[in-house]
């Protein structure tokens, strides 16, 4: 389908936005501003937020207002991940595995969808846990960025992926899904978390358990075992229950900064053709703090 081209950049600030609902607080769009400043590029970057503002509940309708009014890239977060994948042009392998999409590319007359979520968990893994044994993780939360998570486990080497979901059937679907990617056997849904947890080297969680508006532990603690690694995507606050609990343990732990950081370091990449100054961001994020 053809759409209307965007101004190029040469005669304006590369404009990027977040579409979503209720982001007022998201901490992206300082992270871009400040890649930006640090290698002297014009841009610009807006909140697209569907509770401030009246947007047409069609998708394709979205983004033809988006385009219309001069964006070059969109990220995307809740609730458009999966509505606005299913009105693209083209999407990645990784946003294609996923099933959704959070950074959009606006730009020869085509839409392209990317997920940055999936690259920015694996590479925060990879630099914050690099000696974790993965032999067995369990996964808390199969819906939203669960899946992005998950794949990024299965890719970087988790032998068995144990998933828990208090929403019905959420783990089976996700489970299945994997193991149609992955292969038989590679991830399954669990009903008994202390059992998944005696069997996992590492536990993860997916789930809003932790944040600021929903407190507490996403399982007893009497599951975390000082041998275990403990993730959290979780980044309001940073140091949330489950890792304060880990870390009291002894565990290793990863926080949710790391995916949030790499997340964006991948979408900024993506709208400019240019590395960024990861330190930069990681300045930008933690001055939130």
């Amino acid at each position: 389908m053809a759409h209307p081209q965007s101004v190029t950049e040469t005669e304006r600030p590369t404009r990027i936005g977040l579409l979503g609902a209720g982001i007022g607080g998201s901490r992206t769009p300082r992270m871009h501003l400040a890649a930006a400043g640090a290698l002297n590029l014009p841009y610009s970057y807006d909140l697209i937020d569907s509770t401030q503002r009246d947007l047409p509940e069609d998708p394709a309708a979205i983004l033809d207002l988006l385009e219309a009014e001069g964006f070059d890239g969109l990220n995307v977060t809740y609730p458009f991940k999966k509505t606005v994948m299913a009105v693209l042009d083209d999407v990645s392998d990784s946003a294609r595995k996923v099933g959704a999409v959070n950074t959009v590319i606006l730009r020869d007359g085509l839409r392209r969808g990317h997920n940055t979520d999936h690259w920015g968990f694996g590479e925060s893994l990879r630099r914050g846990l690099p000696e974790a044994r993965r032999e067995a993780v369990l996964q808390l939360g199969a819906g939203g960025a669960g899946g992005a998570v998950a794949h990024a486990l299965l890719d970087g080497g988790v032998g068995r992926l144990l998933l828990r979901d208090v929403t019905e059937g959420a783990a089976e679907a996700l489970a299945a899904k994997l193991c149609e990617t992955y292969g038989p056997g590679r991830a399954e849904a669990v009903d008994d978390v202390m059992a998944a947890a005696g069997a996992a080297d590492g536990i993860v969680n997916c789930t809003p358990v932790g944040m600021d508006k929903h407190p507490g532990l996403p399982l007893t603690a009497a599951a975390i075992d000082p041998r275990h690694w403990v993730a959290d995507i979780v980044y309001f606050p940073i140091e949330t229950e489950l890792l304060a609990t880990a870390r009291a343990l002894g565990c290793a732990v990863l926080p949710g900064s790391g995916m949030a950081l790499y997340q964006a370091v991948r979408a900024f990449g993506l709208f400019t053709g240019q590395e960024p100054d990861i330190g930069r961001m990681q300045e930008a994020f933690d001055s939130f703090a």
